[in-house]
């Protein structure tokens, strides 16, 4: 489930969450935090063990948040809306690499791609220069 939301008051099996969609894309996550300590550390620990497994998407033990909720953390919730998933909403395209405004974060050519479109590049302009210099010798 999601590790930082807390466990739904009525509904076991189920967290405080709500995700927006719109036009079949998410726009929005909203949860109730989880302020337990014990069983934040414990989905964590579960967490780890799933990324251990190979799970991508799985997070690792966050030890200083585990502290600041042992300090104690109040009641809290809250949303996050992404500029970015919104953007791709207004632009209509499918990939958020598109909307992206960070270049190091978007995909990088391979070697091979690069140097095969600079060879295509260089042949075009070379057959350019050729019909220009067939024009210039028919003047």
């Amino acid at each position: 489930m999601s590790p930082l939301a807390k466990w739904h008051r009525d509904l076991p099996g189920l967290t405080e969450r709500f995700e927006l969609f719109i036009n079949k894309r998410e726009v929005c996550n909203a949860y109730t935090e989880l302020n337990d300590p014990i069983r934040q550390r414990q989905l964590f620990e579960d967490q780890a063990n799933q990324k251990a497994e190979g799970d991508d998407e799985a997070m690792f033990i966050d030890e200083n948040f585990c502290t600041a909720l042992e300090y104690g953390l109040p009641p809290t919730g809250g949303w996050g809306f992404g500029v970015d998933r919104f953007t791709m909403l207004l632009t209509d395209t499918t990939n958020i690499k598109e909307v992206l405004l960070f270049p190091a974060m978007k995909p990088e050519e391979t070697a091979a791609a690069a140097q095969a479109a600079h060879q295509q590049v260089a042949a075009q302009a070379a057959a350019d220069v050729e019909q220009m210099n067939i024009a210039d010798g028919q003047n």
